[in-house]
C-alpha cells in the first residue's frame, strides 16, 4: 500500500462537535478550545455555524466566537451557513472559509434544511457564488452518505449526484459525511473510485461518525483509495440533532495516531492536541469518547472522567 506524505484535518470539534452537547458551553470555552487548536497546527478549523439560533442554540454566539479568535496566519476559520442571511452574518464576523451543507437522502434533508435537495440547490447557489467573489474557500458537506436513518442505504449514484451539483457550483471541496456512523471500509472504496469520476480526488474530503466503531478503519480505506483530505473532532464529540442515533464523530487524537503512527505528516502536534482534550473534558465536565483520552485517564486516574468513574476506570 502507497501512503501519502501528508494529508490535511480539518478540525471540527467547535461547531460539529459541540453543537450537541445538551448543556450551554460558555462563549470563552468555545474561543479558547479554537485558539488552542490553532496553537496545535490545525491549518482548517469549523468554528460555528451561522444558522438561525433557534434550530442550534448552542451556537447562537457564533458572532461574538468568531470576532473573538486570534487569527494565526495559513489558518482557514471557517463556518456553515444555510442560506444568504447567514452568509451575510459570517462574512461580518470575518469568517475566512464557507460551508455549505445538504443531504444525499430527501428525508434526512428535509428533516435537517426542511427543503427537498431540488429546493436546496437554488438557496446554496447564491451563497457559493458571492462568497467565491470575496475571495473565501467554499466546502460543500454532503450528509448520509452511507445511510440515512429513515431510508437506510443510500445509492452510490445518489450521492455522486449531490456532490457533482455542489461541485458544478463552484465548491472547492466535497466533503462527504457518514453522518449515521453505518460505513464499513468496502463501502468507502467503492464510493470513493465513483465520487473520483466526477469529483478530482484532491477534492473529496471524509467525513465520519463512529457510532458502530468503523470510522478509524473507515479512514484508512480513505487513505489507500487516494483520498488526502478528512474531518475529525477532538475527543470524539459531536452528532447531528436530526440524526435519530448518530453518535460523535471520529476522535481527532484516534486519527493522529493512525496517520502518525503511519508515517503520515499532518503538522499537528499530538501531544498538544492531546492536552487539550484533557482541558476540554474539565471543561465540558465530562469524559470525552476517544480511545486516546480513555487511554490517558487509565494512565492518570484524574480529572473530571476519574471523578465520574470512580477512581479514573474506563468505560
Amino acid at each position: 500500500m502507497i501512503l501519502p506524505d501528508a494529508v490535511v484535518l480539518c478540525e471540527v470539534g467547535p461547531r460539529d462537535g459541540l453543537q450537541n452537547e445538551a448543556r450551554a458551553v460558555p462563549t470563552q470555552v468555545k474561543v479558547e478550545l479554537i485558539n488552542r487548536l490553532s496553537q496545535a497546527g490545525f491549518r482548517s478549523i469549523e468554528v460555528t455555524s451561522f444558522v438561525h439560533p433557534r434550530w442550534i442554540p448552542q451556537l447562537a454566539d457564533a458572532d461574538e466566537v468568531m470576532r473573538r479568535i486570534e487569527r494565526r496566519p495559513g489558518v482557514v476559520y471557517s463556518a456553515l451557513v444555510p442560506n444568504e442571511r447567514g452568509l451575510e452574518r459570517a462574512l461580518r464576523a470575518g469568517a475566512g472559509g464557507v460551508n455549505v451543507f445538504l443531504s444525499a437522502s430527501e428525508t434526512h434533508n428535509r428533516k435537517n434544511i426542511n427543503k427537498s435537495i431540488s429546493e436546496t440547490y437554488p438557496v446554496l447557489e447564491p451563497v457559493v457564488r458571492t462568497a467565491k467573489a470575496e475571495g473565501l474557500p467554499v466546502r460543500g458537506y454532503v450528509s448520509t452518505a452511507f445511510g440515512c436513518p429513515y431510508e437506510g442505504r443510500v445509492p452510490v449514484e445518489q450521492v455522486v449526484q449531490v456532490a457533482r451539483r455542489l461541485v458544478e457550483m463552484g465548491v472547492d471541496e466535497v466533503s462527504i459525511g457518514d453522518t449515521i456512523g453505518v460505513a464499513v471500509p468496502m463501502e468507502v472504496t467503492a464510493l470513493v473510485e465513483a465520487l473520483a469520476a466526477v469529483v478530482p480526488l484532491e477534492r473529496i474530503a471524509l467525513h465520519f461518525h463512529d457510532t458502530r466503531g468503523t470510522a478509524v478503519a473507515n479512514i484508512a480505506a480513505g487513505l489507500r483509495a487516494g483520498v488526502r483530505r478528512f474531518d475529525a473532532s477532538i475527543g470524539g464529540l459531536g452528532g447531528c440533532p436530526y440524526a435519530p442515533g448518530a453518535t460523535g464523530n471520529v476522535a481527532t487524537e484516534d486519527v493522529l495516531y493512525l496517520l502518525h503512527r503511519s508515517g503520515v505528516d499532518t503538522g499537528i502536534d499530538e501531544e498538544r492536541v492531546g492536552e487539550t482534550a484533557d482541558w476540554l473534558e474539565r471543561a465540558l465536565g465530562r469524559p470525552l469518547s476517544s480511545h486516546a483520552s480513555a487511554i490517558r485517564r487509565g494512565r492518570c486516574g484524574d480529572g473530571a472522567a476519574g471523578a465520574e468513574n470512580e477512581g479514573g476506570e474506563g468505560r
